[in-house]
């Protein structure tokens, strides 16, 4: 029996380094795949690469970026998601602040020689205070920024992050929401809103990790997706979602 297809999608100015511990376990259950969502220049686009690589039915999960464009492949293909997990992101768009800050990064990096990744400062804030002097994190981070460089760094930041509250009652397949405890990029809070919309949804939120999770805590990440991938399907019944069949996956 062919195992079901996972994809993870990585976040901003990652690729499948983000996800190298979860990898290994997961691929007993289940065939785990990341996605590049580095070439497109809008959100629909990186929908359509993610669904090029995926089955006719597969599970989901996305980080950062790559969570606000597995909420747009909830709402242009969601009968092939089996299940979706969102973690350490958003369904706000930019927040006027936040936007300054984006075009100001974005300046920075289109300056030849000023683009270094995730400086010590900005590092800082995407990982819980215990975790920052940790040189093993600190080095797989800067390796996946200087993998991908200035260009993918500046077409990602102009990716426009829509409101994606509407849509989240929309979601019907088994949903798991998780973030770092110490997560001051996209916040606990934000995540307990989410769940609360989200109706088949579970939210764990993850002790000692900001907002790299699968780094800074990988074993809880993978116990929680792999807790997901066991939990029962249901489907609605030819489009009616207040008929609800339950399916196993």
């Amino acid at each position: 029996m062919t195992k079901p297809q996972l994809i993870l999608i990585p976040g901003l100015l990652n690729d499948a380094a983000l996800w190298r511990d979860q990898i290994r376990p997961l691929s007993r259950t289940c065939r785990p795949v990341v996605a590049d969502i580095t070439r497109g220049n809008t959100l629909a686009r990186l929908a359509q690469d993610v669904l090029a690589i995926a089955d006719d039915e597969f599970a989901l999960a996305g980080f950062s970026l790559g969570g606000v464009v597995a909420q747009e492949i909830m709402r242009i293909a969601p009968d092939r998601v089996t299940h979706l997990a969102l973690l350490d992101t958003t369904m706000l768009p930019d927040a006027a602040s936040r936007a300054q800050d984006r075009q100001r990064l974005i300046a920075m990096a289109g300056n030849p020689g000023k683009f270094h990744g995730f400086g010590d400062k900005l590092l800082d804030t995407y990982l819980a205070p215990a975790n920052r002097h940790n040189a093993d994190m600190a080095a797989r981070v800067r390796g996946m920024t200087e993998r991908l460089g200035p260009e993918v760094f500046i077409r990602q930041s102009l990716i426009d992050r829509p409101d994606g509250r509407p849509s989240l009652h929309d979601i019907y397949c088994p949903t798991l929401v998780l973030c770092g405890e110490s997560d001051v990029v996209t916040p606990p809070d934000l995540h307990r809103d989410m769940a609360v919309d989200i109706p088949d949804s579970r939210l764990v939120i993850v002790p000692s990790s900001g907002h790299l999770t699968p780094i800074e805590q990988p074993e809880a990440v993978t116990e929680a997706l792999s807790h997901l991938l066991m939990r029962e399907r249901f489907v609605a019944l030819h489009g009616n979602k207040d008929q609800m069949a339950l399916n196993y996956w």
